[in-house]
């Protein structure tokens, strides 16, 4: 995908998708993300969480609320400083000790040892392809419920109302540039 048509796609200053455009055009091949229908509904989920592919890393406050990532077993936080040391990162924000370690043998690489890299421009592309693929996003995208895709990605939000998804105007708003993009009814 060329870096005019990634940028339309997702909010993206040009300068931005440029640097995207080849690693994410790679990423999407690597799992799958092949069809414009599903290019349409990936593309804008992950120029809503990444702020127009500007975001690879979660900005820190910290927040209340990423304060309570600190020691929270169930992210796999267990260690002084987890908390921070994997907070989110990628296009769809992966986030915990536990997240990270799921990624090594799949992607190929030790987030854990060296979670800083997870914020790289490959590594981000590789990981929310993965994420996509991992959860059955096609599937879903197949049926055209884009609904159903926004909120798997706020993880497994299904009883949530049609539209409530975080983000979801903006998503939707990505969505329709997406598909005017890329030529999709």
């Amino acid at each position: 995908m060329d870096a005019t048509t990634l940028a339309r796609c997702t909010n993206a200053r040009l300068d931005r998708a440029q640097r995207f455009a080849e690693p994410l055009t790679a990423a999407m091949a690597e799992f799958g993300i092949g069809k414009p229908s599903r290019q349409t509904m990936f593309l804008a989920n992950i120029g809503h969480e990444s702020g127009g592919l500007h975001y690879t890393v979660e900005l820190w406050g910290p927040t209340e609320q990423q304060r309570r990532y600190e020691g929270r077993k169930d992210l796999g936080n267990t260690q002084p400083g987890d908390g921070f040391r994997y907070r989110g990162r990628g296009l769809i924000q992966t986030t915990g000790r536990c997240s990270y370690a799921a990624l090594k043998e799949p992607l190929g690489v030790d987030y854990v040892a060296d979670p800083e890299r997870f914020g790289n421009t490959v590594d981000a592309c590789r990981s929310a392809c993965y994420f996509w693929m991992a959860h059955n996003l096609s599937a879903v995208a197949d049926t055209g419920d884009f609904d159903g895709v926004c909120d798997l990605i706020n993880r497994g939000r299904k009883t949530a109302a049609v539209g409530d998804s975080n983000g979801y105007a903006e998503r939707f708003a990505f969505w329709k540039a997406a598909k005017a993009a890329l030529g999709v009814a």
